[in-house]
């Protein structure tokens, strides 16, 4: 049996020069954004408890929870809106297609009974209001001719609904059945981001022209707009009202959020600058907020969530980040308590701790792409597709001096020999290459198509795998590679070829769905038909006591098998990772980490059948 313990989230998706839409449930206390196709589900006072949902078929953009929490209503780039429930297994309720495009923003009326969705498409549907259960429109809404970005519905009777967009309009509705009533284009940008108070009596637009303008919410007149002492240097890209609608929180390009008073004649002004807790570049820009309850959440364009407290103004931030990129490597520091690092192909190193979670990004003075990562006592070892090898010393949190071999072709995978790690197997398209540091040995071409490799723990032999689906064992003396045996049982590409930790065995993989466990030293099968996988093995790892094999594939499964064991007595972990499953790594002989193309990092805890 394997359960999940802890899941490290990925962060929301971010697009330069936008702004995010991020909702909550003040009830549960959560918060919901996208990244991918998955829709992400956070408890702001639990940071290891996350729920995903991947139902969608394409990129979901945004998801918003009903008035009364129990459902969830989120949309994607094909312009699909889904209405699921937020308990037992999200079960689906409806699927609707709104629009012909992208949805960019979406609302719930008050009763739960209509949902405005608003987007891109063709012609003239870019807002579209509907029942929730059978679809059917509840309107017309004419008057916008480019992209809508955002739309809220009046949260007390009359209902009223407002967009605003590319247009540099601002619309206003009444209904229902909603029909238009008036236009305003006080903005000389892009409208970003409008909402309504949550008393019902105001409703504020804010721009890219760093302006906010409030508008009575019953009649859609003006009535004042935001101080421009003080204001915002740079665009607006999101606003959120405080509970009591008598604040608003506004998020810039500026790298800053700002909390301003709102007076009932409509005049806002700033109550408090809250400086993004950042290096200062651009990264740091903020892209969304929501204040919910007494926290003030703020979305940078990097993906960190800072979290405030609304009645404690003067208390630094709980941060939290992550991935928002296919997580495709993984690396576990056997400290105490163990500490968890995770790599993503944008060249983003993060580091969680078991227990804890996120513990902070490492920097690196050099922030290339990572394809290929290991860690070994105090130094990671990287490579990317620049046809350099990096060495990084690590100390503590940060990344130390880093040094750089040019090997003059792509690497295509890295092994390090454990108990002597300067000692480094690079293998290229038609070979391999054997440095000691960043100094090259040798470089050897083998005559056949390299696609794995693997170095042992002492240096003296070299595993390496080709595209026929053949092992090449060699012996390594010195700087020479002198071949000793070829074993064939695969029948695809080899994907990857681990050791285990005592080096009496060595399991492979490939891409035709197969794993092999094979005995060293007689070189016979020790473990066959794994052949539990429905697409090719991405990932493998030994657990520390050599009893178990771990494998991680496309198929989004991790299967767990006991090599004492004949390969039917597997554990399965069906749907680890939306998208596959691409690292794997045992932290101890019970617990192991993955991670995968949704890029989060999961921790299973494993019981023996």
């Amino acid at each position: 049996m394997a359960e999940l313990k802890e899941t490290y989230a990925c962060i929301p998706s971010t697009e330069r020069g936008r702004g995010i839409l991020i909702s909550g449930d003040p009830k549960s206390n959560s918060i919901l954004y996208c990244n991918g196709r998955s829709v992400i589900i956070r408890y702001l006072d639990r940071p290891l408890q996350v729920a995903v949902y991947g139902e969608h078929a394409y990129q979901a953009t945004v998801a918003r929870y009903s008035p009364n929490g129990e459902w969830i209503a989120s949309a994607d780039v094909s312009g699909t809106v889904r209405i699921w429930g937020t308990h037992n297994d999200f079960v689906l309720k409806k699927e609707f297609r709104v629009l012909s495009g992208r949805i960019d923003d979406l609302q719930w009326s008050p009763d739960g009974m209509r949902i405005v969705a608003c987007g891109d498409g063709k012609g003239k549907s870019l807002v579209r209001a509907f029942m929730w259960d059978s679809g059917t429109n509840v309107g017309e809404f004419d008057g916008h001719s480019r992209r809508v970005l955002s739309c809220a519905f009046k949260p007390t009777r009359p209902f009223r609904i407002a967009t605003c967009g590319e247009d540099f309009l601002m619309n206003f509705y009444e209904g229902p059945p909603f029909k238009f009533k008036l236009s305003h284009r006080e903005h000389s940008n892009f409208v970003n981001c409008l909402r309504f108070s949550p008393d019902g009596s105001k409703l504020i637009s804010v721009s890219s022209d760093k302006k906010g303008i409030i508008y009575d919410a019953k009649t859609g007149d003006i009535i004042g707009e935001l101080s421009s002492e003080d204001g915002h240097q740079g665009s607006i890209y999101a606003v959120s009202w405080s509970p009591d609608s008598k604040q608003v929180l506004t998020v810039s390009a500026d790298k800053s959020a700002k909390i301003w008073d709102i007076s009932d004649d409509g005049k806002g002004k700033v109550k408090k600058t809250l400086a993004s807790p950042g290096s200062g570049g651009v990264e740091d820009m903020l892209v969304g907020c929501l204040w919910q309850n007494d926290h003030l959440v703020t979305v940078s364009l990097g993906g960190t969530i800072s979290i405030f407290s609304a009645s404690d103004l003067e208390k630094s931030p709980v941060s939290f980040s992550g991935h928002m990129k296919n997580v495709n490597s993984l690396a576990v520091l056997r400290s105490d308590p163990k500490i968890i690092l995770s790599t993503s192909y944008d060249g983003l190193i993060v580091k969680w701790i078991q227990g804890i979670g996120y513990s902070g990004k490492l920097d690196r003075k050099v922030t290339s792409q990572i394809k290929c990562f290991a860690v070994v006592e105090g130094e990671i070892v990287s490579c990317a597709f620049d046809n350099k090898i990096w060495r990084v010393s690590l100390l503590g949190d940060q990344c130390g001096d880093a040094s750089s071999v040019d090997v003059g072709t792509q690497p295509k995978d890295l092994s390090l020999a454990l108990n002597s790690p300067e000692v480094t197997l690079v293998s290229f398209e038609t070979g391999v290459i054997l440095l000691r540091g960043t100094k090259v040995l040798s470089t050897i071409n083998l005559g056949f198509t390299v696609t794995a490799s693997v170095i042992s723990p002492d240096g003296t032999e070299a595993i390496v795998g080709g595209q026929d689906g053949k092992l090449h064992l060699y012996s390594i003396t010195g700087d020479s590679l002198n071949e000793e045996v070829v074993l064939e049982k695969h029948r695809g590409a080899i994907t990857i070829i681990r050791y285990s930790p005592d080096v009496s065995m060595f399991a492979s993989a490939d891409v035709n769905r197969e794993a092999v466990v094979w005995d060293r030293a007689s070189h016979e099968v020790k473990l066959k038909n794994m052949l539990y996988h429905t697409a090719r093995i991405n990932c493998l790892d030994w657990s520390p006591d050599n009893t178990m094999v771990a494998t991680g594939s496309l198929d989004t499964c991790v299967i767990i098998y006991d090599v004492s064991k004949p390969a039917s007595h597997r554990i399965t972990i069906k749907g680890a990772h939306l998208g596959g499953v691409y690292g794997l790594a045992f932290t101890d002989e019970r617990n192991i980490v993955s991670s995968g193309e949704d890029a989060c990092v999961r921790v299973w805890g494993i019981t023996p059948q």
